[in-house]
Order: structure tokens, then C-alpha cells, then sequence
């Protein structure tokens, strides 16, 4: 009877043993494989801000208030910004030198303007403007409200620190945007750097919120390699820093180089230290083409 009853308990042990696997096995089955998506809002470091994962820059090429975009004429470039908005991108990255404040407003007529995020930049250094003269930021700021219809700005930068001392050269600055901050005119601050020694010095500058910064996985219009950038990306990070990465497709050299375009989408989005990719699209493809790309990418778990 008892040898019976042995029997019984075991093969009610591997019955249920069976069971459990099996229930296992079929949770494994139905949990598909995640993928990044492009156009998720995810948080710009310890800002408080939501971007969209993918960024539509406005710069491609541009000096003295001109881009290949703002080349095409108002009615392309208009076209371009709300198809961009339609596909699901939230955020646009404009600035005073590439000249897109004013094709924002009528691109975005009718979209409330809390479902999209604005950036821009302060141009400060010589040359880049048309005119010479550098108004104090209260002053540039003020335009840039009356150019892109709004109350307030998401991300303000200084456009381009290249000096390891610039937070000294541009305090001044620094302290009129703090000032606008609190007023509420701007509700995050930063910086795009291109040198290693810029970005090293907004690691460390508590007033940064956001930094961009060049990246990419072949070194291409960056400020170093990736073997010297990437730790100090990784740092910036690690300080509750936003970090918006810039030139992945290497100032448009990597077009039409499909291979490329996907390692360097793969790269950037594994270094788990970059929150914002931000391109330069210059046509309704490219953006098709690079959200594709993005989401070929496996999700981190």
C-alpha cells in the first residue's frame, strides 16, 4: 500500500512539475520581443521634461540664419515640420542661427501648445549672424518668444561652447537665463558642446540641466572618439544631466550607407546614456527611414 502510495505522490509531483513548465514555457512564448520606439516620450534627465525619443533638428548645414531646410522655401519646410508631427515626433530642436524660429508657428496652427516641446539657442559668439552686435540673453530671449508664438521655451542652450573655461566666459549669461527660468520663460537650461573639454566642463557645471553632444559610433564630426566621448557622456548622464545626441548619421555623410545608419542607431541607443536622438531631416523619407531603424532596436529589459 505504501509503495503505491510513493508512487502516487510522485507522479502527482511530476504532473504538476510538467504543469508548471509548461505554464512557463507559454508565458515565454506569448512575451514578444520589445523594440524601442521612436516617438515615446521619455524623460530629459532629471529636468522634468518629456521629450520625444526622436528630435527633428532644423540645422542641417546652417549659418547666418539659414539651413538646407529654411532653402526650401516656406511651404516645403512648413510641410516637412507638421508631417513630422503627424508621424508622431514631439519635439523640434530650432535655433537663432539656423533661421526656423518663424516656420514653427503656422507648421504647428491648431496643435495646442503643450502636445510639443520646443528647443533653441542662443548664438553668443562672433560671427555665424548677420549682425555683430550680442544682445544680453533677456533680449535675445524675448525675440525668440515673439518669432515662435509662445510663452515659453522648453530647452534653452548657449549654442556651441567650445572653451573648457566657458562657464566662467559666459556666466553672465548664465545668470539672466536662471532669471528667466524662474519666470518661467524657459523651463530647462543647457548647452551644445563641441569639444571634449566643453563637455567635460558641463559634467561638472551644476547650472547644465541638458547638454548636447556629438555621437556616433565611427568618431565622424564628433568631438573626439568614442572612446574619449562616450565616458563623458556616461558622466553627464550619471549627474542627472538630459543628454540629446547629435550627428548619428555623421552631418549626413552616413545617407545613404544603410548599414551604417543602423549600427549607428544601434550603438547610440546601447550606450543607456544618451535620451534623445536628434536628426536633420531634410525630407519625410528620412524620417520614415530612421524610426524604421529605431525600431529594428531591442528594447532594454
Amino acid at each position: 500500500m505504501s509503495i503505491r502510495r510513493r508512487e502516487f505522490l510522485k507522479q502527482s509531483a511530476l504532473g504538476v512539475g510538467g504543469v508548471l513548465m509548461g505554464a512557463q514555457l507559454v508565458r515565454a512564448e506569448a512575451a514578444p520581443q520589445k523594440f524601442v520606439e521612436p516617438f515615446e516620450l521619455v524623460p530629459l534627465g532629471r529636468t522634468g521634461l518629456k521629450f520625444s525619443r526622436v528630435t527633428m533638428g532644423t540645422g542641417s548645414h546652417a549659418y547666418m540664419r539659414q539651413s538646407n531646410t529654411t532653402r526650401e522655401g516656406r511651404p516645403a519646410f512648413q510641410k516637412l515640420l507638421r508631417d513630422a508631427y503627424e508621424r508622431g515626433i514631439r519635439t523640434f530642436d530650432l535655433a537663432d542661427l539656423y533661421g526656423s524660429h518663424t516656420y514653427l508657428p503656422p507648421a504647428m496652427d491648431g496643435v495646442p501648445r503643450e502636445k510639443y516641446n520646443l528647443i533653441s539657442k542662443i548664438w553668443w559668439s562672433d560671427g555665424g549672424l548677420p549682425e555683430d552686435d550680442r544682445p544680453p540673453a533677456d533680449v535675445v530671449v524675448a525675440r525668440f518668444l515673439r518669432e515662435l508664438k509662445t510663452d515659453y521655451i522648453d530647452l534653452l542652450l548657449l549654442h556651441c561652447v567650445m572653451a573648457a573655461d566657458w562657464p566662467g566666459q559666459l556666466r553672465w549669461q548664465m545668470d539672466i537665463l536662471s532669471k528667466l527660468k524662474a519666470q518661467g520663460k524657459i523651463r530647462a537650461l543647457g548647452v551644445s558642446c563641441h569639444s571634449i573639454a566643453a563637455l567635460e566642463a558641463a559634467a561638472a557645471e551644476p547650472w547644465v540641466e541638458s547638454v548636447h553632444a556629438r555621437i556616433n559610433p565611427y568618431g565622424m564630426s564628433m568631438d573626439g572618439s568614442p572612446l574619449n566621448v562616450v565616458p563623458v557622456l556616461k558622466k553627464i548622464h550619471a549627474a542627472g544631466k538630459g543628454v540629446v545626441g547629435m550627428k548619428l548619421i555623421g552631418e549626413g555623410r552616413l545617407r545613404n550607407d544603410d548599414l551604417s545608419r543602423d549600427t549607428s542607431v544601434k550603438f547610440v541607443l546601447g550606450l543607456g546614456c544618451v535620451d534623445v536622438l536628434n536628426v536633420g531631416f531634410e525630407r519625410v523619407e528620412e524620417i520614415d527611414d530612421f524610426t524604421a531603424r529605431v525600431r529594428k532596436v531591442p528594447a532594454a529589459a
